[in-house]
């Protein structure tokens, strides 16, 4: 993992925040660190996907989720993800990392995660996240009440997303998906 060391620090820092529940957004505090930066001086376009992972960590780690995900051995996985970038955060730059879950479908579990800096949204990403265990997909449900929660009644999933997962979604890991580009 490339955020390796960020992850070690973050499983100390996390455990001594207020606890909060998987539907709270939360933000984490970072910097721009040298092994961010690309060649052109600001985080590059790959890491904020391995920030974001550290983001939704953070909050299964504060909301006692990944308590419950280790003992039933579960791993979280990506399923689908989008970013937008809007500014560059340059070396050494303070900024927040802010995560929530913005909804559920059948299948998988979704993130809204922003990058945020002055007061200012400077990259913004959408992940669709699952479980998995040794027997394959956990279902949301199974999740959600392993990990003792209500889902608000107002977490409504934004009609897009629905869109965007038929829209770049590739076939089943069972299923053929051959390459003929050459």
């Amino acid at each position: 993992m490339h955020v390796l060391f960020r992850l070690l620090v973050l499983l100390t820092t996390a455990r001594k925040r207020p606890p909060v529940s998987i539907f709270d957004p939360i933000s984490t505090p970072m910097r721009a660190m040298p092994t961010d930066i690309d060649i052109a001086m600001h985080i590059n376009n790959g890491v904020y996907f391995s920030l974001f992972d550290l983001g939704r960590f953070e909050l299964m780690v504060r909301s006692g989720a990944w308590g419950v995900i280790r003992k039933k051995k579960w791993t979280p996985v990506v399923q689908a993800e989008t970013v937008t970038f809007r500014k560059s955060i340059v070396l050494n730059q303070r900024f927040t990392q802010e995560t929530r879950l913005i909804g559920m479908d059948d299948r998988c579990i979704y993130f809204e995660q922003r990058m945020v800096a002055n007061g200012e949204i400077y990259a913004q990403a959408t992940i669709a996240t699952r479980m998995v265990s040794k027997l394959g997909p956990v279902a949301n449900e199974e999740i959600i009440a392993a990990v003792g929660e209500d889902v608000p009644a107002d977490l409504v999933l934004p009609e897009w997303i629905e869109r965007w997962r038929e829209d770049t979604a590739l076939p089943g890991a069972r299923r053929p998906a051959p390459h003929q580009w050459v």
